[in-house]
């Protein structure tokens, strides 16, 4: 099973170190406080903006307010990369983040209003700056952690030359585990329930697939459901991921297939797609209705409903150009993706700064400074977020509800969310043509002649078997629609 919470929950994934800069007491060793790039600046691959855990206790309120209640960090241990997947020490929270005192203090505030919590674990390599991995480069054959590593001569080239240790993508700056030693492995599975102990609600991980071995998955999924049934096991997996969720090792994955079929729907022509082709996503295709429902109908085949309705769907994160480069600064089709990602099965998941607007391209420019001047935001974007929010929130069936095509042409697709003999409609116009609705519902509300838009207070007949609308629906816009007696 998977937890419970994760079918309503709505995600906010926060780079730290470019959020908010807060203020709290100073952790020991006291934190770097000069040297910081100026906020409003573009960031650079090895800049720090001096974010911190303090100043998302301080914008919780807003985090609220705009309806995400599950915060999933991107990693906040000590490190010497801004992004802090270089880990040093998998115990410590970075002092420049506030240190462990500020984490404990903002799973307080978090779990106080509600909210869960969610960290980043990079299992499958660590910075040069790892006290096993420094143990060998100062000792060589003679240190006791030579096999934590796999080392293919001495003495090691962690700083010139070639690399002669395993890396990942053979970047010597990120030596990988050798997960098959015993100590290692308790190593890091220790470090997974330590975590779990201090309050954290569960982990994403980070390229789990590159720790081609099942059965430390399993072990890791055994001893995190041991100390907390409910804490989410999230995978990095970019595509098919059945390998990973039979049930036995993650509860879901980052369910980027999904982001795909939404932005090669909503994009059309206007997508970049060269964009999109130099980072994980690849090279995005157009699709019209009856491809992306297609795609979507697909995905939620593959696996059980249990893991589809807990998968973090998701259009953009720290690994992709922000969505509206992606969409050219077509802020309307960037507010109609976001619109479709809060109504498909599974938990919504927006990358901080999206829901206003935050432009970015390629790493490090999709990790811009949060702006927190409003002068610097799309209202109606962040309206409409909040307005979705509020609507799942309302309306069980948007994250419970089964999938069920009822008319895909062109860029016009209707969905519903249907369980039992409850349903909703979701029309979505993907064209920049206003949509006169009127096609046959299939009999998806057995009582009631007119359907009420939840979204914009309009009326629609439900008359032979067919949805007729009282106006049509505006280009590059979505309606959610409830039956009336």
């Amino acid at each position: 099973m998977t937890p419970s919470w994760v079918k309503e929950a709505i995600f906010y994934q926060i780079f730290p170190d470019r959020f908010h800069r807060g203020t709290g007491p100073l952790p020991n060793p006291v934190p770097a406080s000069q040297g910081f790039e100026a906020w409003e600046a573009l960031p650079t691959l090895r800049g720090f903006k001096g974010g911190n855990l303090w100043g998302v206790i301080e914008k919780l309120e807003y985090i609220q307010e705009m309806g995400f209640n599950t915060l999933y960090f991107c990693p906040v241990f000590a490190s010497t990369a801004n992004h802090r997947y270089h880990t040093s020490d998998y115990y410590q929270v970075d002092p420049i983040l506030g240190g462990n005192e500020a984490l404990k203090k903002l799973l307080e505030a978090a779990h106080a209003r509600g909210m869960r919590v969610i960290l980043d674990g990079v299992f499958n390599h660590c910075g040069r700056a790892h006290f096993a991995f420094q143990h060998l480069v100062e000792n060589g054959a003679a240190s006791p952690y030579r096999d934590w590593f796999y080392v293919y001569g001495f003495p090691l080239n962690a700083y010139s030359g070639k690399a002669n240790f395993a890396a990942w993508w053979n970047n010597p700056e990120l030596p990988k585990f050798n997960t098959n030693t015993p100590e290692c492995r308790e190593y890091l599975l220790g470090v997974a329930e330590y975590w779990l102990r201090q309050g954290i609600d569960g982990w994403r991980l980070d390229v789990p697939n590159e720790i081609d071995d099942d059965r430390f998955w399993q072990e890791f999924r055994s001893r995190v459901k041991a100390i907390n049934p409910e804490a989410y096991i999230v995978g990095e997996i970019w595509d098919d991921a059945s390998r990973w969720l039979q049930g036995d090792q993650f509860d879901a994955v980052m369910n980027y297939p999904l982001g795909r079929a939404i932005l090669g729907f909503v994009g059309g022509d206007t997508l970049d797609k060269d964009l999109a082709a130099k980072s994980g996503l690849g090279r995005l295709e157009t699709l019209g209705a009856m491809g992306c429902s297609h795609r979507l109908e697909n995905l939620f085949s593959r696996y059980s409903w249990e893991i589809v309705t807990a998968q973090m769907n998701i259009l953009t994160s720290h690994d992709t150009p922000r969505l509206v480069n992606l969409l050219r600064g077509d802020l309307e089709r960037t507010r109609l993706a976001l619109q479709m990602l809060y109504t498909l099965p599974g938990a919504p998941t927006v990358y901080y700064g999206d829901e206003i607007g935050l432009e970015g391209g390629h790493d490090p420019d999709n990790r811009r400074a949060m702006p927190w001047e409003k002068e610097h935001w799309k209202l109606p974007l962040q309206d409409a977020v909040r307005h979705m929010a509020r609507l799942r929130a309302e309306h069980p069936l948007l994250h419970s509800g089964k999938y069920q095509r009822i008319y895909a042409q062109d860029g016009h697709l209707a969905f519903a969310r249907v369980h039992g003999e409850a349903a909703l409609l979701v029309t979505v116009n993907a064209s920049p043509q206003p949509w006169k609705l009127r096609f046959p519902i299939h009999g998806l509300w057995s009582r009631g002649e007119h359907a009420l838009d939840l979204l914009h207070g309009s009326r629609a007949l439900c008359h032979r078997g067919y949805l007729e609308g009282e106006t049509p629906l505006a280009p590059f816009s979505l309606t959610v629609w409830q039956v009336t007696e």
